[in-house]
């Protein structure tokens, strides 16, 4: 029995602006690939065989993302684990391999980071078939990627000598990213892989590594699990206990170290999408080189990549670009300097702007809201209700909010009073009130929400009771 370990707690800053904190590129749907990429994460796995629920591993604020994705999916006994801040991949999988282990005696894992793209599902199969065979004698088992170019982004795994056959080899080095000059001669020499972060193990072979080589990860992930605070969809992770692990990875924590390391060879176009060079990398291209999405013209462009998500993009005598356009953003980039973007979220985080952290349409487990227009002392949202779903009871300490159905029918609970509101009428929630918008309905209420006061933020809120356990 395998037991899929999904990494998702990563918030792909080399792709703002449309991957943002609580949005980040593995739960988006690109328009080149059906569903997001964690959703194919797990697709991809669907003709294999023996395979188990997932576990997932992810940050606490993308719970309602990952267990609506998984539901889409069919997938809703799924183990979701809720990290409250990151600690790297070997605390994560340990965790999960302590969770894994209490529905099965001791399970194959197979770790997959969330976000990346392998075309050929084939090789990936036959790729983990031979895992399979590995780790069951006992191997901590690594996937290293035939490399095509002389990538300077990517950690390499030098190959020793074969195990069994010649599709699998003794690991005799990790090495992180190097210069091109290095990376060109690993690339010449055919003895190295680039590093995948896809493993493969026994629970217990694990755990066994990590108490041997990293006791002091072990201990904490032990005293985490024992406090897991279980919930009605998910785990969540102990904040004051799992800060004080160590952060490491596991090529860091175990792979370095253990005597059992090996390496299978995939060539399956893998790629991680770790930059909008590579994204454009991976997609069809048109006669000039260009990859476009959305409502784009061109004038003697070539090389580039371009996307308009809101508006009309023209443009005009240049090469090798990147230019992707948001209702609230707009990014211009050489594509050879692609992963500098991320220095670009810094500046944003420093300067604690919301384009960081939230697109315009932001996803909530009750719906989802559209800031339309903001001002000194006032914002203008479209707010989406699903049927079934409830904002939390909640009260504002700075602001006052007036509602407007545009279609469906509301529930309006406004302190001792509770009545519908149907489309065209409105009603006023003044500062301070305890309110909450239900919808009892089977289709979605729209509303337009105007707040007035002096501080619009969205922690200004205090909360009573919420179906999603978001209690204050």
């Amino acid at each position: 029995m395998i037991v899929p370990v999904v990494l998702a707690g990563g918030v792909g800053s080399r792709l703002w602006p449309v991957s943002r904190a609580l949005l980040p590129k593995q739960f988006i749907n690109f328009p080149q690939w059906q569903g997001s990429l964690f959703q194919n994460t797990l697709s991809r796995l669907d003709e294999l065989g023996d395979i188990d629920a997932p576990v997932v591993v992810c940050n606490v604020n993308h719970r309602y993302l990952v267990a609506e994705q998984l539901r889409q999916l069919g997938k809703n006994h799924s183990t979701i684990l809720l990290e409250p801040i990151g600690r790297n991949t070997a605390p994560a999988v340990a965790l999960a391999a302590l969770s894994a282990q209490q529905n099965h005696a001791d399970p194959l894992l197979l770790v997959l980071p969330a976000d990346h793209v392998i075309p050929d599902q084939a090789a990936l199969h036959e790729a983990i078939i031979k895992g399979m065979r590995l780790a069951q004698q006992d191997q901590v088992v690594t996937f290293g990627i035939v490399p095509g170019a002389p990538e300077t982004a990517y950690g390499y795994i030098e190959k020793g000598a074969s195990l069994d056959d010649t599709s699998a080899f003794r690991v005799a080095s990790f090495t992180e990213k190097p210069d091109l000059k290095t990376a060109e001669a690993y690339l010449a020499s055919g003895n190295y892989f680039w590093n995948s972060g896809m493993f493969m193990f026994t629970a217990s072979r694990f755990l066994h590594e990590l108490k041997q080589h990293a006791p002091d990860i072990f201990d904490s992930c032990h005293a985490a699990y024992a406090a897991l605070e279980p919930g009605d969809d998910f785990q969540y992770i102990s904040e004051s206990i799992f800060s004080e692990c160590r952060s490491v990875s596991i090529d860091y924590a175990i792979m370095e170290k253990t005597e059992s390391a090996a390496v299978i060879p995939l060539d399956a176009g893998w790629n991680d999408l770790g930059s909008w060079d590579a994204l454009w990398n991976v997609q069809e291209k048109d006669s000039e080189g260009n990859v476009t999405h959305g409502d784009v013209f061109t004038e003697d462009v070539a090389g580039s990549y371009i996307e308009a998500q809101s508006r009309l993009v023209a443009v005009v005598g240049i090469e090798d670009a990147v230019i992707v356009e948001t209702p609230d953003a707009v990014l211009v980039a050489s594509r050879s300097k692609a992963q500098a973007v991320k220095q670009i979220v810094a500046q944003l985080e420093a300067g604690k702007r919301d384009e960081s952290i939230n697109h315009s349409l932001v996803h909530r487990p009750w719906g989802s809201f559209q800031s339309l227009a903001r001002g000194d002392g006032y914002q203008v949202k479209h707010l989406v209700i699903n049927p079934g779903d409830s904002l939390s009871l909640q009260t504002h300490q700075h602001r006052s909010e007036h509602w407007t159905v545009i279609k469906g029918a509301g529930l309006i609970t406004c302190d001792d009073k509770e009545f519908m509101l149907q489309a065209n009428e409105s009603t006023f929630i003044p500062l301070g009130s305890k309110h909450r918008l239900s919808n009892p309905g089977k289709v979605p209420v729209e509303i337009i929400e105007v707040q007035v006061g002096d501080y619009l933020g969205e922690d200004d809120i205090v909360r009573f009771e919420d179906q999603y356990g978001r209690v204050s």
